[in-house]
């Protein structure tokens, strides 16, 4: 592991310590101060009780953003995943707070701060974290702190990631050399064994025993040994090991989304669909008038999708085409732009009304799909749901993206969204499936805004 990691590592630990005690500061004073309160004050508490609480309540909530991951080493950080991580810890070290003081039996003067802590601790510790990475990119662009790394193999694979480490500097990594063969790496390695950490084999065409010689010169050199491999020829991540008779057997599960992943994630969808619905309300009657004013036809429509395990499942659009949209599809597929895959779409679709445009660049002919996740058959993050002749189409390892409910977002959306094919299209959504956790799921949503807001590739 680099130097540069370890020292902002140990530093983050202090770091958050004192921006959470800001934070709580401040909202003391947002509170209690003649100049800013928001409400009459009826009781005050003394700041030096309040201070003291702090302290030790924040050193309990260093240990919650252990347990989140936000200190891990060896792991590249991106602010989105640590962002989906700072709104976890925050959330859960403020229900321990509301728990502590239920259990307790003792009147708290106010709820105030126990939601304004909440939400700044979010935002202080979240802008902590932005200047850490920008501190760090500043580092890695002046070619300080770069992790020296092999990419071994010819493949365009390989040659992919080259030109991506090449082109962002803010990955971290500083390439040292591409060998081709295990006899090249081992010949050259004199010149290079002082410097460098890693090995990415990048060869998916590898054969057994190239491979193992890459993996045993690894643990040579002591070097971190790293692998891509097709996502359709890997093995589940999600494997379970049980005995029979003695004899150990491992079992690959389809998503961690089986059990207890299942049911908080199910929780997590009707609390967010419910909040959603309340906000949303006004959208929902404006949109509704204009779509009436601008053509003729009913204001939502559903449509048949497949879902969960094949499921026919009706989803629910607000009207962003001309009535008997779907029986001018049939005329249209010559048109089609999406080749090599069962999905349809054209450019200029003439089935589009002319608001239809705003809401389907908008993504807002999307948001009454929330009934849908209301009534179970939809999840707020998932794989896209596709029409039954779409599904018709799919080969053998498509069938995967019906392991679990379709999403209103997912992987697939915030990573290009129409402008992917569809193989690729898959690959994302079976990746999300394989590697599910609600960290992801909250990463998803966070991403998804900027791709509303920018309009880019939309379906």
């Amino acid at each position: 592991m680099r130097k540069t990691d370890l020292t902002i590592s140990a530093f983050l630990v202090p770091f958050d310590y004192l921006v959470l005690i800001l934070a709580g500061i401040f909202v003391y004073y947002l509170r209690f101060d003649a100049l800013v309160a928001l409400r009459p004050v009826i009781y005050e508490i003394p700041f030096s009780r309040y201070f003291i609480s702090l302290l030790v309540i924040f050193l309990v909530w260093l240990g919650i953003f252990a347990s989140t991951g936000l200190y891990s080493l060896g792991e590249k950080r991106h602010f989105s995943k640590e962002f989906s991580k700072i709104f976890l810890a925050c959330s859960v070290g403020t229900m321990l707070i509301i728990l502590f003081i239920f259990f307790r039996r003792e009147y708290f003067s106010s709820r105030f701060i126990i939601l304004a802590g909440w939400l700044m601790t979010i935002i202080f510790v979240g802008f902590d974290r932005i200047l850490v990475h920008y501190f760090q990119l500043v580092c890695y662009r002046r070619g300080k702190g770069l992790e020296p790394i092999l990419i071994f193999g010819s493949s365009e694979l390989a040659k992919k990631i080259v030109r991506y480490i090449q082109n962002d500097p803010g990955v971290g990594y500083k390439i040292l050399g591409t060998p081709q063969t295990v006899d090249e790496l081992i010949k050259d390695w004199s010149s290079r064994a002082y410097s460098v950490s890693q090995v990415i084999q990048a060869d998916t065409g590898l054969n057994r025993s190239d491979t193992l010689s890459l993996i045993e010169f690894c643990n040579e050199h002591q070097i971190i040994f790293k692998y891509t491999a097709d996502i359709f020829d890997a093995l589940s991540s999600n494997v379970r090991t049980e005995t029979l008779g003695g004899i150990p057997v491992i079992a690959i599960q389809k998503t961690a989304l089986d059990g207890w992943g299942r049911i908080i994630k199910r929780v997590v969808d009707l609390i967010s669909v419910f909040l959603g619905l309340l906000v949303l309300s006004p959208v929902f009657i404006i949109l509704s008038i204009i779509i009436k004013l601008d053509s003729s036809g009913p204001v939502f429509i559903g449509l048949q999708r497949i879902g969960e395990r094949g499921r026919r499942i009706k989803i629910y659009k607000f009207r962003s085409m001309i009535r008997n949209a779907e029986q001018m599809k049939a005329d249209l597929l010559k048109y089609n732009e999406r080749r090599g895959g069962p999905l349809f779409k054209i450019e200029k679709d003439p089935r589009i009304t002319r608001f239809g445009h705003f809401l389907r660049k908008s993504s807002f002919d999307e948001l009454p799909q929330l009934f849908n996740v209301l009534k179970g058959e939809m999840s707020l993050v998932g794989p896209r749901p596709h029409e039954p002749q779409e599904v018709a189409q799919y080969q053998r390892h498509h069938k995967q993206l019906l392991t679990i409910k379709p999403g209103i977002t997912g992987l697939a959306q915030i990573s290009g969204r129409s402008k992917l094919s569809f193989e690729e299209e898959a690959k994302l959504d079976i990746y999300y499936i394989e590697n599910w956790s609600l960290g992801f799921d909250l990463q998803i949503i966070i991403k998804t805004i900027p791709v509303i807001l920018s309009g880019k590739g939309v379906a």
